[in-house]
C-alpha cells in the first residue's frame, strides 16, 4: 500500500475518533438531555403564567423534552430572580425575567441580592403588553381628559390600585401624576387580581392593568377602559384611545423574557434563541399570546441585553420622581 494511501486512511479515521469527541465537549449538541426547569417569580393564574405555559409548551414539543414551570413568588420578583442568579449555569434552569426584575427593581431597591446585568445570560424577550387604565363603573370618566379634570378638581380624593410599590402599575400611576400634574393615592394590593377586584367592586377607583389581565374585564363590562399606555393603539383593542394622545410622550410598557444565569455556554443561548424565534412567530403561538393582550417579541441575546440596559435608565427618572424606595 502506498504511503500516501496510509496516511488518507489514518486521517479518516483519527476523524472518526474526533468527531464524537469534538460533540462530546460541545455542551449545546446534546442540549436540553433532560428537563428543563423555568423558575417563574410570581404566583400561578396571572400574565406571567399564561405566557409562560404557552412558552414552555411550545418548547416542549419542539425539544421533546419537558421545559416545567417552577413558581418562586415574592419581593417583587426579586426571590425567584435571585435563585435563578444562584443556579448553576448548564441551561438545565432557565428564569422568567420582565420589567419589574430587569429594568424597575435596579432603582427601586437600595440593594438587590443580584447584578440584573453581570449575574445573566439574556436570551430573548417573549411578549409585550400595555398597561391599560380602568375605572370603577360608577366613576364618571370615559376619556383622559375627563380624569384630568376630575383629579385636578379634587386633589387627592381619589385613589388607584396597582399590584405592589414598585410595580409597573404602581409607575404607571405615578408617571401619569407627573406628567398631568394631578394628585392621588395610591393602594397597593399583592398582585394585580385582588386590585383589579378591588375596582370592579369600587373600593378603590381605577388602576393601571395589566393589559392580558385586565382587557377581558373591560369587555366584558366589569369595568371601564379608558386608555391604554403605549404610544399607538395596541393591536388587540384599537378601539381604545392611548393615554398619549391626550399627554404627548406618556409611555409605560411591561415586558417578558428568559434569560440563563451568567456563563451558560453561548452555544446553548443560542440554541434556545434560535428555537425561540421560531415559536414566537408561529402563528398559533402568536395567536395565544395576542389573546391574552400580549404582542409575541422575540430578540436576539444582544438585543435583549441592549433593551434591557436602555428600559433600565427610561424608568429610572420616573421612580426617583415618585419618591419610591424600597431599602
Amino acid at each position: 500500500m502506498r504511503i500516501g494511501n496510509v496516511l488518507g486512511l489514518a486521517l479518516f479515521a483519527a476523524g472518526l475518533v474526533s468527531a464524537p469527541l469534538a460533540h462530546a465537549q460541545d455542551p449545546a449538541a446534546a442540549w436540553p438531555a433532560k428537563t428543563v426547569r423555568l423558575i417563574l417569580p410570581f404566583s400561578p393564574g396571572g400574565g406571567t403564567d399564561f405566557q409562560g405555559r404557552i412558552l414552555c409548551d411550545a418548547l416542549s414539543r419542539m425539544f421533546g423534552q419537558s421545559f416545567v414551570i417552577d413558581y418562586k413568588p415574592g419581593a417583587g420578583s426579586n426571590i425567584g430572580v435571585a435563585e435563578l442568579a444562584r443556579s448553576a449555569p448548564d441551561g438545565y434552569t432557565l428564569g422568567w425575567i420582565t420589567v419589574a426584575s430587569h429594568a424597575i427593581n435596579p432603582t427601586l431597591y437600595a440593594k438587590l441580592p443580584f447584578d440584573h446585568i453581570k449575574d445573566f445570560a439574556p436570551v430573548s424577550m417573549v411578549g409585550t403588553f400595555p398597561n391599560l387604565l380602568v375605572v370603577n363603573n360608577a366613576l364618571p370618566v370615559k376619556t383622559v381628559p375627563d380624569l384630568i379634570a376630575m383629579l385636578k378638581k379634587d386633589p387627592g380624593k381619589y385613589a388607584f390600585a396597582s399590584s405592589g410599590q414598585g410595580t409597573s402599575l404602581h409607575l404607571s400611576g405615578e408617571m401619569f401624576k407627573v406628567m398631568t400634574g394631578t394628585n392621588m393615592i395610591h393602594i397597593p394590593y399583592k398582585g394585580g387580581g385582588p386590585a383589579l377586584t378591588d375596582v370592579m367592586g369600587g373600593v378603590v377607583h381605577m388602576t393601571f392593568g395589566n393589559m392580558p389581565t385586565v382587557l377581558a374585564q373591560s369587555k366584558g363590562g366589569k369595568v371601564r377602559a379608558v386608555a391604554v399606555t403605549s404610544l399607538e393603539r395596541w393591536f388587540t383593542a384599537p378601539e381604545i384611545p392611548t393615554v398619549a394622545e391626550t399627554v404627548p410622550g406618556f409611555v409605560a410598557m411591561s415586558w417578558h423574557g428568559v434569560a440563563f444565569p451568567a456563563g451558560t455556554p453561548p452555544g446553548i443561548v443560542d440554541k434556545l434563541n434560535a428555537a425561540m424565534q421560531r415559536v414566537l412567530t408561529a402563528p398559533d403561538v402568536v395567536e395565544k399570546l395576542a389573546s391574552g393582550g400580549a404582542k409575541a417579541s422575540p430578540m436576539t441575546p444582544p438585543q435583549f441585553a441592549a433593551y434591557i440596559r436602555e428600559d433600565t435608565e427610561r424608568w429610572a427618572p420616573v421612580i426617583r420622581a415618585s419618591g419610591a424606595r424600597i431599602e
